[in-house]
């Protein structure tokens, strides 16, 4: 009775624990593929490293509609299939995710020796200097890197729906 009492309460749990510590206002593109560019800051308690890894987020909406593209995707976000599972559950019965296909590709770990908020002072510096206004920076700690960048493409997707669904209905597919 209480399991999806659980899950949402590990879900809040999750999100309260990775920021988006530089957000971008990038909309999506209703029809065509999106990309979201982003660095993630982690740090692991027990080895008291902080590693950087610069990362782009593909969102591919379904130009056709059928019966095996009408679920939510979800590539090289999770390590375990249970928490791609859960997210996937969850996206799924959200109108903003349905028909989307999400690919993070990231590249490897640096490691720094500064702290998390050093990091993150020192990438929003070189971003600033390179006047670079689409690239995100996310922290979290590491066994949350996951759900860090599935975060930000939620986010993006969520906040792109209102113009996306304006767009359909200036293009006369919404009445």
């Amino acid at each position: 009775m209480f399991e999806g009492f659980e899950q949402f309460r590990r879900l809040r749990e999750a999100w309260s624990k990775v920021r988006i510590e530089r957000p971008v206002q990038t909309g999506l593109f209703t029809f065509g593929d999106s990309d979201l560019p982003y660095f993630l800051v982690t740090s692991s308690g027990a080895e008291q490293l902080v590693r950087i890894r610069r990362g782009s987020i593909s969102i591919s909406r379904a130009r056709i509609i059928t019966p095996d593209n009408m679920h939510p995707e979800l590539r090289n976000f999770f390590e375990e299939q249970e928490e791609a599972g859960f997210i996937e559950f969850l996206m799924s019965r959200t109108a903003a995710f349905s028909n989307l296909r999400l690919t993070n590709q990231a590249g490897p770990d640096s490691i720094v020796t500064d702290t998390i908020e050093e990091a993150v002072a020192k990438l929003n510096r070189q971003l600033d200097n390179e006047e670079e206004e689409q690239t995100a920076i996310l922290s979290a700690p590491a066994e949350m890197a996951g759900f860090a960048v599935f975060r930000y493409a939620s986010e993006r997707i969520i906040a792109s729906a209102p113009d996306n669904l304006q767009e359909l209905r200036e293009r006369g597919f919404l009445p």
